[in-house]
């Protein structure tokens, strides 16, 4: 169920500072990005506003073909808990489904498996490397 006063916008116009004032609030640690190339590399992202503050965001990086990968799911803390999260995930999936990806991917951390399996992923086995270190 839609969480009350929150609109939700497929793929809308929104600009870097937006974008990165939202991540700002919402991360404990700065994520500095180019927004645009991240955009210009999704095949759907949804975002949620309060009147006209960007509350949440998540994104589907495309692989150009059949699947697509969701990233970023990010509410600003004041705005989490109220199933935001939730509908940002299942509209990104049904944005993603009416683009014809067949199979949508996300990894997370163990603590976050009941969020992703009531968005209704099931877990599978999966590996990460971390580049930066």
């Amino acid at each position: 169920m839609p969480t009350p006063n929150v609109r939700y916008a497929v793929s809308p116009a929104v600009s870097e500072a937006t974008l990165a004032a939202l991540f700002q609030a919402s991360w404990e640690v700065p994520v500095p990005r180019d927004f645009s190339g991240v955009l210009a590399r999704s095949i759907a992202y949804i975002c949620a506003y309060r009147g006209d503050t960007l509350v949440g965001f998540v994104d589907a990086a495309w692989d150009g073909g059949i699947h697509a990968f969701v990233l970023d799911v990010t509410v600003t803390p004041e705005e989490r808990h109220r199933g935001i999260g939730l509908e940002l995930v299942w509209l990104l999936v049904l944005a993603c489904r009416e683009r014809g990806i067949i199979w949508i991917h996300v990894d997370y951390e163990p603590q976050l498996a009941p969020f992703y399996e009531r968005a209704g992923f099931r877990r599978t086995a999966a590996g990460i490397m971390r580049l930066d270190t």
